[in-house]
């Protein structure tokens, strides 16, 4: 079974619509776009995600509170 990344919420800006969770196997900061959220998250939220790669880079997507 696939074991998906879990990290906790950095920052997200509602306005802007983005923001950053930080992978808690790597410690490195991934970029969250509103479009990759399936609900609405906060600073410090504890969530699990998929990682999508576009041609800007890595992204979160599929991105769940847990």
């Amino acid at each position: 079974s696939i074991v998906m990344p879990t990290g906790k919420v950095k920052f997200f800006n509602e306005r802007k619509g983005f923001g950053f969770i930080i992978d808690d196997e790597t410690q490195h900061d991934v970029f969250v776009h509103a479009t990759g959220l399936t609900e609405k998250v906060n600073e410090n939220d504890l969530v699990s995600f998929e990682i999508a790669e576009d041609k800007r880079g890595k992204k979160a997507v599929d991105v769940k509170k847990i």
